[in-house]
């Protein structure tokens, strides 16, 4: 016989169910206007099935081909809150480092998912959180789960081989090799530059993007050089412009890339967008070390 009466057994069932639910977790509804503020974010979406879900993209975004009819709503780094708000979304995509704009954004009553692609495992965590903000957890980590698989086996075929050095230039003076801007230790394509068996010859620098003088190549001489300092806009780019970058490197033979022809002008999405194309960003930097 139990030692509560009758009512306080309901009472103790009521509270039971009761701790049970609140326990469980909530679950909003998923988000069917979405606005994203960078590629990254876009090319995320898309890649586990929410691109029929988003209504504004950034102004750099141009992958995949869906994105050129979507209304633009500023850059990654200056959102433009006004533009957004029109879109009436449901949950916008920013850049963990514009605590304004997120604030301005959640004032207005919009969600936000404040999101990070620096590293590449911030790339690794940013598509499992957008699945999960989109309500496709389960797409967001099999594509995350793709994406790690890839690119152990690509560094598992690497492994063993001598690391050559590869420096890679992402900004400098038009038609000149001097204000120049590489990839240093943080960024993901540091860690793509290791996985494809090759050693960033500004691995251990400070910073993430960091300068770096025609004078320090020089002193380097690292055995690749890949050039997108001048076509980071990467649309527009002809094969002359990618000629004459190659050449204005050719006044420096005594560079061991430039006397080897390792000199590789680029101007593709796939080195400036930390997304689902990171594969085929280290793929291309096998290729390139070969």
């Amino acid at each position: 016989m139990s030692q509560y009466p009758r009512s306080q057994l309901n009472l103790v069932a009521w509270r039971a169910a009761w701790l049970i639910a609140a326990a469980l977790p909530v679950f909003a509804a998923a988000p069917l206007r979405i606005v994203s503020t960078a590629p990254s974010f876009t090319e995320t979406l898309f890649a586990i099935g929410a691109g029929d879900r988003v209504v504004g993209v950034s102004t750099y975004c141009h992958f995949p081909a869906a994105v050129d009819a979507l209304p633009r709503v500023g850059s990654y780094l200056q959102p433009n809150i006004e533009a957004i708000a029109r879109l009436r979304p449901d949950l916008v995509l920013v850049h963990a480092d514009l605590p304004a704009a997120i604030a301005q954004l959640n004032g207005l009553g919009i969600a936000t998912l404040a999101l990070r692609n620096t590293s590449l495992e911030d790339t690794m965590q940013s598509i499992r959180s957008i699945g999960e903000a989109a309500g496709l957890a389960s797409a967001g980590l099999a594509l995350q789960q793709s994406i790690r698989a890839k690119l152990g086996a690509l560094e598992k075929r690497s492994a063993g081989k001598p690391a050559r050095t590869l420096l890679f230039v992402v900004g400098r003076t038009p038609a000149r090799l001097d204000g120049m801007i590489a990839v240093g230790r943080g960024s993901f394509l540091n860690d793509l530059i290791r996985i494809a068996g090759g050693r960033n010859i500004l691995f251990d620098s400070p910073v993430t993007y960091p300068k770096i003088s025609l004078e320090a190549v020089l002193r380097l001489t690292p055995d690749v050089i890949v050039d997108m300092g001048d076509m980071a806009a990467t649309t527009g780019v002809t094969e002359g412009h990618r000629l004459s970058v190659i050449k204005l490197w050719e006044t420096h033979p005594e560079v061991k890339a430039v006397a080897s022809k390792k000199v590789f002008a680029v101007a593709a999405d796939i080195f400036v967008v930390p997304g689902p194309r990171v594969v085929e960003a280290a793929e291309a930097f096998a290729a390139m070390l070969k």
